[in-house]
């Protein structure tokens, strides 16, 4: 199976805001739960980034989800 990687980064991105705005958090709010700057938080929510495996732990902890919540309805 061939996977483009830049189409899961933004199905990715797109379910990191999605799921922001479903707790009702800003970009800014997330961002210091995941002890990153706000303007990265864009980035990745952008799509603009490659997130590592870490970035995504963090952004999974501080939504309170598990990273399979995160990239199986990608």
């Amino acid at each position: 199976m061939d996977m483009d990687y830049k189409i899961q980064i933004l199905l990715i991105a797109r379910r990191i805001k999605e799921l922001r705005k479903q707790q009702g958090l800003t970009v800014q709010e997330l961002a210091y739960r995941c002890d990153i700057e706000r303007s990265n938080m864009s980035r990745i929510e952008a799509g603009r980034t490659n997130l590592t495996i870490k970035t995504m732990c963090l952004i999974c902890n501080a939504l309170h989800i598990t990273l399979k919540e995160l990239v199986s309805a990608t």
